[in-house]
């Protein structure tokens, strides 16, 4: 048997590519930025961090912040018909 090839990161080249205005350090306003639970957020993931990032598939999807985790957010999701819960931290999350 053959181990199966890739992970979390798999396919990933230019879904997690910056263009090259975006390259740089970031701003640390986008690493201390609040959510209110109830508030509607969009995973966007910010590739020069990896702590709590959401699986790239997450990408673009609208969803709801439904609690705080440590210091993550818990976003509830829609995926066709099934209900997911996605943690992330807050510089992978934008405001709608």
């Amino acid at each position: 048997m053959v181990q199966r090839t890739g992970g979390s990161r798999y396919k990933t080249r230019h879904k997690l590519q910056k263009k090259a205005r975006d390259r740089g350090k970031l701003p640390i306003t986008k690493i201390l930025r609040t959510f209110d639970i109830g508030e509607r957020v969009r995973i966007m993931q910010e590739s020069s961090q990896h702590s709590a990032m959401p699986h790239p598939r997450f990408k673009n999807l609208v969803g709801t912040v439904k609690k705080m985790q440590g210091k993550a957010y818990l976003v509830q999701i829609k995926d066709i018909r099934k209900i997911k819960h996605v943690l992330a931290k807050a510089v992978h999350l934008r405001k709608l």
